[in-house]
């Protein structure tokens, strides 16, 4: 029932201050008074609608497209003081996923918030997928979420009150599933919905895994596909393909605590979740954090059924863009590589999965445990070398490692840190693989070495054959002038007054001179890591080859159709 005096005197505050007390842009009477009799500055409810309420028509961007743009918000940050607190493990500069407190020796805090726009129209739904996306940034650093804390604005004038509390519900029900406590909340009237926690918990300090931590060799993996930004927004439009926005509803609904888990039984160090700002984004502050170069095989980076096509026909919300237009400055990218795939890399994700960086003698590990708890890991990159933070995307011309490698790096023994002071990367294993003949050729020498070791050691009458004598006597890197000349080399790789592209055109030309093909190919790849141009790179081979003579020209002529050049 309306108050009639209530109306009058709210109206007539109204009429003597020129606009609506309620909201100073409008006149009084407003457009709402004169077709549908409600006073809204009076308390007046819009009668509910007849038809279904969709929550992505209510919006302009949905989920995390909704997000600040990274440029923007590195602009702000910046200007911001820097927090100097010994007590605070990870902070903002971090660009990380959640800031961690530490408490004391073995427990810190783990913190985050999130907040955006519906990108589905049932608003239990679109609980569910706020609260697992604002919990995702706890899992992705190796944290324990505890408690959350609600953040809802809504037009609590305009909608049905039951919409917000149905979303409460489905982000509380979800919550619980994480063994998070919803402590209460905050709300603000206002006339977009917006929905998030802020979400605590706990982790230990010396297992936090980060940004920072991606090293060469890494496999970069990824557990759930790509593609909620291009559905989102096709459902908008209404053009979303069914399939595809079904699976991916599911995927923004699902935990990413499974695979959580299996980051910390493997002890992994770096991993990211992928949210707003696409895979290149959020791998970017992965990189440049690291100090590394990434690959990325695009064509291995899986998706929702029916994105690609939506993207081949235009379908590219405007935070898509705004993510390509920021991985330019950082991204090297060849010129076969189909548009719509770029789009698919950079398309701002709402619940997204881990990006884990796996070390290779783990890999298996981590993809049968992530199987056994029913998620798909995919392989869809690796970590090259060291550089500023660059990352390379290609249409892959290999798999990046087979299940068969994975298994065998697990019974290998770590590489000697005397082979690999030279080019601590190592060599490219696409240059380097051998074919199956040689590794049945290799075994064979091997098992003949052993025979006559054994048949040797028998007649001396030793305990030892001469192969474990021979290596005892080589086990160089266990004497204390080894040491010293592997830290030496390492501290003379890294920059100094010598720039990093620098140091690389003089070991090009050193490793031609040298004729050392490992090292080249090695040195190759941390060169153009290093932003350096092929012509670059080119002279710096052929100045190699002036002070190597012909026995280096016969080197790079061997190697020219291997090496492009």
């Amino acid at each position: 029932m309306i108050d009639l005096e209530k109306r009058r005197r709210v109206m007539s505050r109204s009429l003597q201050l020129g606009h609506c007390i309620c909201n100073p842009k409008q006149p009084c009477p407003c457009e709402i008074f004169k077709q549908k009799d409600v006073c809204l500055c009076a308390g007046e409810k819009l009668p509910e609608a007849e038809e279904e309420i969709r929550l992505t028509q209510l919006v302009e961007n949905t989920g995390c497209a909704s997000k600040i743009n990274q440029d923007d918000l590195q602009q702000v940050l910046s200007g911001l003081p820097e927090v100097n607190d010994p007590r605070v493990l990870v902070g903002a500069r971090a660009a990380d996923d959640a800031g961690i407190f530490s408490l004391e020796p073995e427990k810190a805090l783990v913190q985050t918030v999130d907040v955006f726009t519906p990108n589905v129209d049932d608003p239990y739904t679109f609980g569910q997928i706020a609260a697992a996306n604002s919990v995702s940034d706890i899992y992705a650093m190796g944290g324990q979420p505890l408690t959350a804390l609600s953040i809802v604005s809504f037009p609590s004038d305009r909608l049905p009150l039951k919409i917000m509390q149905a979303m409460l519900k489905g982000g509380m029900d979800k919550l619980a599933e994480a063994g998070t406590v919803v402590l209460g909340g905050h709300s603000i009237k206002d006339e977009t919905i917006k929905f998030g926690f802020a979400v605590t918990g706990i982790i230990d300090p010396k297992r936090i895994i980060t940004n920072n931590a991606a090293k060469p060799g890494d496999v970069l993996i990824l557990t759930k596909p790509l593609g909620t930004g291009v559905l989102s927004f096709a459902h908008q439009l209404g053009r979303a393909p069914e399939e595809g926005l079904q699976a991916a509803i599911e995927a923004m609904t699902q935990l990413n605590r499974a695979a959580a888990e299996v980051m910390t039984i493997s002890n992994l160090k770096a991993a990211t979740d992928i949210t707003g700002f696409g895979l290149l984004g959020h791998l970017s502050e992965m990189v440049k954090q690291s100090r590394v170069t990434a690959l990325i095989e695009a064509d291995l980076v899986p998706s929702f059924p029916g994105v690609i096509d939506c993207l081949r026909q235009g379908i590219i919300s405007g935070a898509a863009e705004r993510n390509r237009e920021y991985a330019a400055a950082f991204i090297e990218k060849e010129n076969d590589l189909p548009e719509e795939l770029l789009y698919l890399l950079c398309d701002p994700q709402t619940s997204g999965g881990l990006l884990m960086a796996v070390p290779m003698e783990k890999v298996s590990q981590v993809l049968t445990a992530l199987e056994e708890r029913s998620v798909k890991g995919v392989i869809i990159g690796k970590i090259l070398s060291p550089s500023e933070g660059r990352i390379i995307v290609r249409i892959s011309k290999q798999k990046i490692i087979s299940a068969t490698e994975a298994a065998m790096t697990q019974t290998k023994a770590k590489p000697s840190r005397l082979s690999s002071a030279c080019c601590p990367s190592g060599p490219p294993a696409d240059l380097i693989e051998k074919t199956a003949e040689e590794k049945e050729e290799g075994v064979k020498k091997k098992e003949e070495t052993t025979k006559i070791g054994s048949k040797a050691t028998d007649k001396a009458g030793k305990e030892e054959t001469q192969a474990e004598l021979l290596s005892a006597i080589l086990d160089l890197e266990k004497t204390a002038s080894a040491e010293k000349f592997i830290s030496f080399i390492e501290e003379v790789a890294t920059a100094g007054v010598l720039s990093l592209r620098e140091k690389e055109l003089v070991s090009l030309a050193l490793a031609v001179q040298a004729r050392c093909e490992p090292c080249l190919t090695a040195h190759l790849n941390k060169a153009l890591a290093a932003g350096l141009t092929p012509k670059e790179i080119k002279e710096a081979l052929w100045l190699g080859v002036v002070f190597g003579g012909s026995p280096a020209l016969m080197f790079i002529e061997a190697l020219k159709e291997k090496l492009g050049l």
